[in-house]
């Protein structure tokens, strides 16, 4: 019997197997081709996973390209961010690294090249003239009366264009095409526009550029790149895609193929509202914890393996759909919950007194760094006389089935000793402020317990050698109740996405912790150390996740 494992390839795949067999490349090359206008999010993770595993699949080029046309919007923040993020998620571009602004020249000759060919006329109709004469989605276009100009009336009029004889908006390049094409994307487009603006790039040299839609295949082509793996939206765009470079005469034309987006349910990604959030101090900056984009995830905690498991997860299909936030989190907590020490930290915390242990004594006990993984080893922690509890750890009368610290009742202190309450204190307001209890010392954490049982278990924190620190509960940006947009199109916020605590307790381990250090606070869920404003004298703590999941991995066909 063959016990071979049969790999299931996605589309994407068996196109690219179809090629390679029938020898129209010898080998692949892919991209991954962001405007620099803002931080990435976990949608363009997928597409850079994505392509970066078909080049490392087929043993192939993955190139890091910037499609740096439209200098309005661009800033080399944005472009330091984008390489940060890709680096992280574990793209490596090596040496190829590309803007579509090192092309201008060409993107140039290109358009001299159709215009010489009777393919593209410069054109005097206004952007509201040029959309009135377009037509609609069941009626033809309109000729534009200057779509006749000669070849040497057109060469001339674009060169003038290029030394800045026009104003802003005065005169656009088009292709000739069709104005009759069902496809409206085909109805002779825009390729070129007068626009005066400081380039990152390229600086003032140039005052007309290039859009998108002519810019992004003579890219592809001139690098060399044979499958350009873009997103749905963009499936309408390919016979214009596909007609660049056939009428520039490229010898080995890429070929473009659209998978369906990424989207997650309740979350916000559109650059436009992020924008906003940041400038109207919303949020912390694009990489504010409760955001989706990239450098937000690794700033809360997400590791590039989890993103990696989740994407893998979603899969690569042709059909749009949207994927719970859940299933996120669900892949960080299986990414972290064999890799990162579990500790103790008291959020809320409250003073618990042992009266019967030695006021002088500290003993040093041994406890694991994660039970499910013995190579994690050991570390010390301190216990003494005086510990710090959860809040909610203890209640004065409690309801059926409580089985924590009340009165008359004893549980077992994570990794020490079963105590007892005793009583309490409580200050003018009537709030507790001190537990007292007593321990039996021979119910020691690895002793048996002395053949005792207990129901209830707490976590604490030695007093004396606490380290305080900030944490940080995010919740959902966004009301999940009533979705992300409200009627009008404005956002619908939650005005509790972020819960700062303050003076929480910490056991002294985590006096070395350092940022994006991860640890999973036992009871609690799993928690990073900030990078944005954690200081070692002042250490401030992102919630990643939760310890709770709902998402459950649908079951195998």
């Amino acid at each position: 019997m063959d016990n071979t494992e049969m790999v299931s390839k996605n589309f994407i795949e068996q196109i690219i197997d179809k090629d390679l067999e029938e020898g129209k490349y010898d080998t692949i090359c892919t991209r991954f081709p962001p405007e620099p206008n803002g931080y990435l999010h976990i949608g363009h993770a997928k597409s850079i996973l994505l392509n970066y595993g078909l080049s490392q699949e087929y043993n192939g080029q993955f190139n890091l390209r910037f499609d740096d046309t439209n200098p309005t919007k661009e800033k080399t923040e944005f472009v330091d961010s984008i390489k940060a993020d890709v680096a992280w998620l574990g793209a490596d571009w090596k040496d190829h690294l590309y803007f579509a602004s090192d092309y201008f020249d060409q993107m140039y000759e290109g358009a001299v090249k159709l215009i010489k060919k009777g393919k593209a006329f410069v054109c005097d109709l206004t952007a509201e003239e040029i959309r009135a004469y377009r037509g609609t989605l069941t009626e033809p276009g309109k000729e534009s009366p200057y779509r006749n100009r000669s070849i040497e009336e057109n060469l001339d009029l674009f060169e003038r264009m290029k030394n800045g004889e026009f104003p802003d908006g005065s005169k656009v390049l088009r292709a000739k095409i069709d104005m009759a094409s069902p496809n409206i994307n085909m109805r002779d487009p825009v390729i070129y526009r007068v626009a005066r603006f400081h380039h990152h790039n390229t600086g003032d040299k140039w005052c007309i550029y290039p859009m998108y839609d002519f810019a992004h295949p003579i890219e592809d082509a001139i690098e060399g790149v044979t499958h350009s793996i873009c997103t749905l939206e963009f499936e309408d765009h390919r016979p214009l895609y596909d007609w660049v470079v056939r009428e520039l005469e490229y010898v080995h034309p890429p070929k473009q193929i659209e998978f369906a987006k990424l989207y997650l349910t309740n979350v916000i990604t559109g650059k436009r509202y992020i924008k906003k959030l940041v400038e109207e101090n919303i949020v912390d900056g694009w990489d504010d914890p409760r955001l989706v984009s990239i450098a937000a995830l690794r700033r809360r905690g997400f590791t590039p393996e989890s993103i990696q498991m989740f994407v893998k997860l979603c899969g690569v299909s042709k059909a749009n759909s949207s994927v719970d936030y859940a299933m996120l989190e669900y892949c960080i907590r299986e990414d972290l919950k064999m890799k990162r020490p579990r500790m103790m930290a008291v959020l809320d915390p409250i003073k618990l007194v042992i009266d019967n242990y030695p006021e002088d004594q500290t003993e040093i006990l041994d406890v694991a760094n994660n039970l499910e993984n013995e190579e994690m080893g050991s570390r010390k922690v301190p216990f003494g006389r005086e510990l710090y509890i959860e809040r909610e750890d203890f209640m004065e009368v409690p309801p059926r089935k409580y089985f924590r610290l009340f009165p008359g009742n004893e549980v077992r202190l994570m990794h020490a000793y079963f105590v007892k309450c005793t009583g309490f204190e409580k200050d003018e307001n009537g709030n507790v402020t001190v537990v007292h209890a007593t321990y039996d010392p021979e119910t020691k954490a690895g002793s048996g317990f002395n053949g005792r049982k207990v129901k209830g278990t707490i976590h604490w924190v030695p007093a004396k050698e606490a380290v305080s620190a900030e944490v940080r509960l995010y919740e959902n940006l966004v009301d999940e109740e009533k979705g992300v947009y409200n009627e009008d199109g404005s956002l619908n916020l939650n005005p509790n996405s972020r819960t700062i605590l303050k003076d929480c307790k910490l056991e002294p381990s985590f006096g070395d912790a350092k940022p994006y250090d991860s640890y999973q606070f036992v009871r609690s869920g799993y928690y990073c150390v900030d990078a944005k404003d954690s200081r070692p004298d002042a250490l401030v703590f992102n919630r990643i996740v939760s310890m709770k999941s709902s998402f459950k991995l649908p079951k195998p066909e």
